[in-house]
């Protein structure tokens, strides 16, 4: 039992070192749902903002070693999202659609392992093509946990899938406000209510949830002074109640710290308030560049906050700032990428910062 724990903990310790990310989401006063995250990473993943039109058509595939055919389907709903350049294809980790459904990827490594796919199998797409296919067919939370026990959800090393292998979970919401996590563990698919309405990396979600446990004590209310025999000990300041609360930038830490103040927050009257709330409480999870670091070899390497993006799921509303432009958000009106029809692609790092003002195509 102890050589269990010893290695469960070496492995916790492992995964925490790697990939940052933390998604949050928001139902305001008048009811707009709002969904932001933050995507960190160590190296230039190429990040694109992509544009994939009412009826692209998706090519759903199985293992090569299955010999199963290739599948062609056009999608039902106009998506925009964030996909990575670096593989091949690209594979979207963000996004949203025009139906109001969105969709974050964050990293689980050491615990992710994907379905397997038979030659008797008729549905199957691989983890690059997850987003597209989730996001371009599906309205709604509930449409998509009705179709994920259809299909099978698979990658092996046959995927393109760059330096980092695909080990991801996904955090939905739609605009009526439900949302789920979705994880795939011991080769099978895992659907938790989205309770947290947080979601960062590794250990799983229902882990995350336990952990919450140890820290009931948390309080916005502080303690403002205190006997001690004669004396009156007064609080040095405000935000006593939250002594305990971690710090440091490891995935239980940042779920704690996200959902303390997701929670506890004056509840946002409306979507702009919302808005405003997210960015607030994603920059307590922003990482500036040379803080997270590890050793991969002898070079060291450093998470940093590549970029964030905020979703208004309610008025099919986008805004994303890159890490030179934290500050400074470019709003997108997606209705009118959407209705345009076109598919189009840009570097995030590319995009018109500052956007103060609205854009209705990309680099327009």
């Amino acid at each position: 039992m102890l050589k269990s724990l010893l290695s469960a903990v070496s492995l916790i310790a492992t995964v925490n070192a790697g990939l940052a990310c933390t998604a949050v989401d928001i139902v305001a006063g008048d009811k707009t749902v709002i969904a932001g995250r933050t995507m960190e990473w160590a190296f230039d993943m190429k990040w694109a903002l992509v544009s994939q039109p009412k009826g692209t058509e998706l090519s759903l595939t199985a293992p090569p070693s299955t010999g199963l055919p290739a599948k062609t389907e056009a999608t039902k709903y106009a998506v925009v999202g964030v996909s990575a350049g670096i593989i091949p294809g690209g594979a979207l980790l963000e996004g949203q659609n025009s139906e109001g459904l969105g969709m974050s990827a964050n990293f689980l490594p050491g615990f992710t392992e994907y379905q397997t796919v038979t030659k008797d199998d008729t549905d199957y797409v691989s983890i690059l093509g997850f987003g597209s296919w989730a996001l371009g067919n599906h309205a709604t939370v509930a449409e998509l946990r009705a179709a994920l026990p259809r299909i099978k959800v698979w990658a092996d090393p046959s995927l393109p899938s760059g330096p980092t292998p695909p080990t991801i979970h996904m955090i939905f919401t739609d605009r009526s406000g439900d949302g789920m996590v979705v994880e795939y563990v011991g080769g099978e698919l895992q659907i938790h209510d989205n309770v947290a309405h947080v979601l960062t990396n590794a250990p799983t979600y229902d882990w995350h949830l336990l952990n919450a446990r140890n820290y009931l004590n948390l309080s916005t209310v502080g303690v403002q002074s205190v006997n001690i025999g004669n004396v009156n000990v007064t609080a040095l300041g405000q935000g006593g109640g939250m002594m305990g609360l971690p710090g440091d930038y490891t995935p239980p830490s940042r779920f704690i710290r996200a959902a303390f103040l997701r929670h506890n927050i004056t509840p946002p009257a409306t979507g702009d308030d919302a808005i405003q709330a997210i960015d607030h409480i994603l920059n307590t999870v922003d990482i500036p560049l040379g803080i997270a670091q590890s050793k991969d070899g002898d070079q060291v390497v450093s998470d940093y906050t590549q970029w964030v993006s905020i979703k208004d799921l309610t008025h099919n509303r986008l805004l994303i700032s890159d890490y030179a432009h934290r500050t400074s958000f470019l709003t997108i009106d997606l209705d009118k990428v959407f209705a345009s029809g076109k598919a189009s692609s840009v570097l995030v790092t590319d995009l018109p910062y500052p956007g103060a003002e609205a854009i209705g195509a990309f680099g327009n």
